[in-house]
């Protein structure tokens, strides 16, 4: 194709390179990995619906624990099983798909008692699940594309040291993503004080079994004070709609798609921070298609 001066290019197409129209659509972003009957990671990725895969959990840490995994049946941590998922993470990569570690989740026993047991924590993860080196890796040589925050217990103290010790890795010529999942009242309880250094890359707000801040019997009124309360609070960062794939995935917020697609995105996509939706979770996804019936208004 020859070479079009901009000058001879139409004012409509001028104006919708400049504005950067649909250079950066809305993502999904799913967990895998707490059921056995989800199918394997590379078949979650070979749909195409997922940008974002979160791997969890690492479910304890810190506090001179045995950092510890829970797979929920996929592999056997402890018998070096679970390096057989090393394949299937780089193929997730090689499609364009982000592998996050997710660390906590709703039933761990991770605690940071310190700034130093949060750097000796990050030392791990880097060595073990990232682009460092140790003797014994889970997952082999695969390398997590970063690390998400899934904190919902312990205590509220010391995880910004670790989201600053481990985003001073990304200098050493790969970058480490940080994603998080706090709840969606705002500020976080737990991870609030993380989320305001303002190195988290993608949030994906949890906004289920929260009643003030849900949607509720066709009422998206305390979810939309929400979701700009989090927009305005993390300027930087993308936010994205944490929602439960099925009806039974969570206690509460789970919005059918059709009135997701209708009444709840075009209001929250007007954020300029807005990145997309995260499911929990892929099992849930997968028994009803809901990141089939939403991708395509994402």
């Amino acid at each position: 194709m020859a070479e079009q001066s901009l000058l001879a290019l139409p004012i409509v197409f001028l104006a919708f390179l400049m504005l950067g129209v649909g250079s950066d659509a809305g993502k999904i972003a799913v967990y895998w990995g707490q059921n056995l009957y989800e199918g394997s990671l590379a078949k979650a990725c070979a749909t195409g619906n997922y940008q974002f895969i979160n791997v969890g959990f690492l479910v304890a840490f810190g506090n001179s624990q045995t950092p510890t995994l829970n797979l929920a049946g996929h592999c056997n941590p402890y018998t070096n099983e679970c390096r057989t998922l090393s394949s299937q993470i780089k193929a997730c990569q090689r499609r364009g798909v982000k592998v996050m570690l997710s660390l906590g989740g709703s039933g761990g026993s991770y605690v940071l008692t310190s700034r130093e047991d949060a750097k000796k924590v990050a030392t791990y993860i880097w060595n073990h699940f990232l682009a460092g080196h140790a003797k014994s890796r889970p997952f082999g040589n695969a390398v997590f594309d970063g690390v998400d925050f899934d904190i919902e217990g312990g205590t509220q103290l010391y995880w910004d040291d670790l989201a600053r010790f481990l985003s001073k890795y990304s200098k050493r010529g790969r970058k480490v993503y940080l994603t998080a999942a706090p709840q969606c009242p705002y500020p976080d309880a737990w991870i609030g004080k993380a989320l305001a250094t303002g190195l988290f890359d993608y949030v994906w707000v949890q906004f289920y079994n929260n009643a003030p801040c849900q949607y509720s019997s066709g009422n998206a009124n305390n979810l939309k004070a929400a979701w700009k309360q989090w927009t305005s609070g993390l300027r930087k960062t993308k936010v994205f709609l944490g929602l439960p794939a099925s009806l039974d995935a969570a206690g509460s917020g789970f919005i059918p798609a059709p009135e997701l697609i209708s009444k709840v995105l075009p209001a929250i996509k007007r954020s300029r921070n807005y990145g997309g939706v995260m499911l929990w979770s892929r099992y849930n996804d997968l028994n009803t298609g809901y990141s089939n019936a939403i991708k395509k208004h994402v």
